[in-house]
């Protein structure tokens, strides 16, 4: 190809050119074009106007021959490209749907994506395209545990009554422990996180010993009472409900949520209610600690501050505990259940009955 092409440009052309080259708005392309056509209208060579419209030579090549051939209009529009590859039958997704949700052969555990993909014939990326388009994720696995507990749907439609509809002039308190907080010390100070690299810290650590949460979660306004002790017997639980006791307001009913412990059901513990006759216990069904709504809390804190942190001692470890509930309680916002027991009961139906 010509190393030189004759331009020729009139005044409103090269007034239009201009305008464009020198419109800020404009996008990349257009200005870059129509440098290519003002700078070759100069008569300088494909490489001097390459060099300084920042392209290649064959860039200028072919916008010098477009423009020939379509003028100004045809700078600002691009030609069509041919369409890429058709989309995979259906019934090339519909086995590899149905692959994938059936049992693999041999004795692997669940089909992977280049698996599938050699035994239907197609690219791996076509079927990880498959999988996200119908949401399939054969590498993940997540753990149920289906309740035997005989009476729990009573057990559901009482816990759940309370979160949604509490009774007037009453306090709805969720009670648990968290048990085994170890106060460990990483052996050297963690790398911050930066760009491209995540927070780290060291593998070993050393144990400083544990210590015992007892929380009650408000459910009508979100506060949290928490008290660390060294055990979690029954002993222990009856002092944390003797600090909850004198916390909650006088004249009050204290409906509280807990699950089936063994402490809590200790007959020391049934003799301090019958001392207490405000206080009523409703039990969750055996398994189902998640009807506990403390046990959320439980889990932010798990995530916010015990997983990373670095604690010198059991002291250290109960102060950071006892700062972080405060701030928690700063920022309270009432509990709220949103899905009614009827749909609990119901999706708890589809799990399927253990095979004797």
């Amino acid at each position: 190809m010509a190393q030189t092409v004759c331009i020729i440009l009139d005044t409103t052309e090269r007034a239009w050119l201009a305008a464009i080259a020198g419109d800020r708005s404009r996008p990349l392309k257009h200005v870059q074009r129509a440098r290519i056509v003002l700078l070759s209208a100069e008569r300088l060579s494909v490489q001097e106007v390459a060099r300084r419209a920042g392209v290649s030579r064959p860039a200028v090549w072919r916008w010098q021959q477009r423009y020939g051939e379509e003028g100004s209009e045809g700078l600002l529009r691009d030609k069509t490209r041919p369409p890429g590859r058709p989309p995979h039958p259906t019934s090339t997704v519909a086995a590899v749907l149905a692959l994938t949700c059936s049992e693999p052969p041999g004795e692997v555990t669940h089909w992977t994506g280049r698996a599938v993909a050699e035994r239907i014939g197609i690219s791996l990326r076509s079927v990880q395209r498959i999988w996200d388009a119908d949401r399939l994720q054969p590498h993940r696995t997540r753990t149920f545990k289906r309740s035997s507990d005989p009476a729990f749907a009573e057990k559901v439609e009482d816990v759940v009554g309370l979160y949604m509809a509490p009774p007037a002039h009453a306090v709805v308190l969720s009670i648990d422990e968290k048990s085994q907080i170890q106060a460990l010390e990483r052996t050297r100070p963690g790398l911050p996180l930066a760009s491209g690299h995540p927070a780290a810290q060291t593998h070993d650590y050393t144990r400083h010993g544990t210590t015992t949460l007892f929380a009650a979660l408000d459910v009508l306004d979100g506060t949290v009472l928490g008290r660390c002790m060294q055990r979690h017997r029954h002993g222990e639980f009856i002092r944390f409900l003797n600090s909850v006791e004198a916390a909650v307001p006088a004249g009050k009913i204290v409906h509280v949520v807990l699950d089936n412990y063994a402490a809590h059901k200790h007959p020391k513990v049934r003799a301090w209610l019958s001392r207490h006759p405000r206080w009523i216990f409703h039990f969750t069904p055996t398994s189902a600690s998640w009807l506990n709504a403390v046990e959320g809390f439980f889990s932010a804190l798990t995530r916010r501050r015990l997983r990373r942190g670095t604690f010198t001692g059991i002291v250290d470890l109960q102060a950071a505990i006892k700062r972080y509930i405060a701030e928690h309680n700063c920022r309270a916002k009432p509990f709220v259940w949103t899905k009614p027991a009827a749909q609990i009961l119901k999706a708890v139906a589809r799990v399927p009955e253990p095979s004797v």
